[in-house]
């Protein structure tokens, strides 16, 4: 086997293939149909297919072109991340949508070195605004936009 010159771009293309099979094997239990007549089963495997050639196209390019190495992983940014759309998903339906985004927002912002509390704050309140916009408004979805105290009072 060639060597990996790429190993970003190989170990991306390998996992979009991995994707690719998960998604064709996933899909197989369900009837295929035609193109006309679509069923359930196709756009998994047609998505299954369009994953394992561009991951091969990828992984192609890791072995026949120079990149950078993959860099070390960083444990706690991922964990503080995951760990606020936890919190998120536990708390929106007792703090309300707008307070539980800006604490997501505000949250996952400080996984990173260029964290700035002002900045965190008005985005979380303009994506806030957005969520409320299209979940509640829009979409019509039953969860409450303020906490449940101040909603009731």
């Amino acid at each position: 086997m060639e060597k990996i010159r790429n190993p970003k771009d190989f170990w991306a293309g390998i996992l979009f293939i991995c994707l690719g099979v998960a998604a064709i094997w996933l899909g197989s239990a369900y009837t295929l149909g035609t193109a006309a007549r679509m069923g359930p089963g196709y756009f998994p495997r047609i998505l299954g297919i369009l994953l394992i050639v561009l991951g091969s196209i990828v992984a192609l390019n890791g072995v026949r072109t120079d990149g950078p190495r993959i860099p070390r992983f960083y444990w706690k940014p991922t964990f503080i991340v995951l760990g606020t759309v936890v919190i998120f998903g536990h708390i929106v339906t007792y703090l309300g949508l707008a307070i539980s985004t800006v604490f997501l927002i505000v949250g996952a912002s400080s996984a990173s070195h260029e964290f700035r509390w002002k900045e965190s704050i008005v985005i979380g309140v303009l994506l806030a605004a957005l969520a409320v916009g299209v979940f509640i408004v829009g979409l019509h979805l039953q969860l409450p936009i303020w906490p449940v105290f101040i909603a009731a009072g």
